[in-house]
């Protein structure tokens, strides 16, 4: 839609990719600001005068090249839940709003959790391979309830986690950067500094944190290997919270097993031993993505957008320093 002196409407730049599916309310938020779609090689030529910018493109990192430009803007909504690719200083010394998709995916994230554990407990990986093999391997398999798990990460996707992991039965602690013994759901929390402390009786490791300078290797060589022999990492949070190397290493040696749904490099690079090994099980970056996952994420943005449009603040605000929205019960800490 073109721009006109008299149009008083917000101007909102989309930042998309090729192949990724518009925002299903597009008509609708068109009605409430003027919309410029770009990509990341075109975004500087649309900032100027806008004052909002939707990162629809979730893996873009393409605004801090092109801050120079946004000399109107006012809020930044990536349409994610972690916004590690668009924080870099400019952003977070502006007066920039940034806000996220809170909410959206605590939920399936959690889901997809539980079917790890699940499926390791259950042996459910190595009996597909008996079947695909023509063998007939009766086994026995674990009990789930009992068995103990530690979260990293106490914002709304390591709550989610939390939560449905106890109602299956297991013991859930979490980890973040407060200690305390009263949370509501986790019980007691960790200081996730002193990790190594905190795993040796742990089975599942969840990582869910949001990816900062304090938490990037937050799971390296000496934590990992103050896991005992036989203990599950799941990664739900982004790649380089772990030692990918390390973790490998321990893979291999039959000590370790892991779910992964976020690598350092997405997808792996060919040859890597994480698409063969058979303690690995790898998803591409999907464990979030329900059916319908961007319809909500428009929905989110647009609501979002009426509040801003109304003079409201659009959302929770991303606390730039931390790199996530914090100080509420539902966000936590991490």
């Amino acid at each position: 839609m073109s721009d006109h002196p008299a149009d008083e409407r917000p101007i909102v730049v989309l930042l998309t990719a090729e192949g990724v599916e518009p925002p299903a309310d597009l008509g609708a938020i068109e009605e409430l600001a003027q919309v410029r779609e770009g990509s990341a090689e075109t975004l500087a030529e649309h900032l100027p005068g806008a004052q909002i910018l939707l990162v629809w493109d979730i893996f873009s990192d393409a605004l801090a090249a092109a801050w120079d430009s946004a000399d109107a803007l006012r809020w930044v909504h990536v349409a994610a839940a972690g916004v590690d690719k668009v924080l870099f200083d400019g952003l977070r010394e502006s007066e920039v709003l940034l806000t996220n998709a809170r909410g959206v995916f605590d939920e399936p994230i959690a889901e997809y959790v539980l079917a790890c554990v699940l499926a390791h407990d259950k042996q459910l990986h190595r009996t597909e391979a008996y079947r695909a093999e023509g063998r007939w391997v009766h086994r026995e398999t674990r009990r789930v309830a009992g068995r103990k798990a530690l979260v990293v990460g106490t914002g709304g996707i390591g709550r989610a986690c939390a939560r449905l992991l106890r109602a299956v039965g297991i013991e859930v602690t979490g980890a973040g950067r407060r200690e305390r013994t009263d949370d509501p759901d986790f019980g007691t929390v960790v200081d996730s500094a002193r990790l190594a402390d905190h795993l040796g009786q742990v089975d599942h490791l969840v990582m869910a944190a949001p990816l900062t300078e304090q938490t990037r290797g937050l799971l390296g060589e000496v934590e990992l290997a103050a896991l005992p022999d036989g203990a599950h990492v799941i990664n739900v949070g982004r790649g380089p919270l772990v030692d990918q190397e390390a973790l490998t290493a321990q893979i291999a040696e039959g000590r370790l097993a892991a779910h992964l749904d976020v690598l350092v490099t997405e997808p792996p690079a060919e040859g890597d031993p994480l698409w063969t090994l058979p303690g690995a099980h790898l998803s591409p970056h999907m464990s979030g993505d329900v059916v319908g996952w961007r319809d909500t994420l428009s929905r989110q943005f647009l609501e979002n957008l009426r509040r801003y449009v109304a003079g409201e603040q659009p959302g929770p605000p991303v606390d730039k320093d931390r790199g996530y929205v914090s100080g509420d019960s539902a966000s936590g800490d991490s």
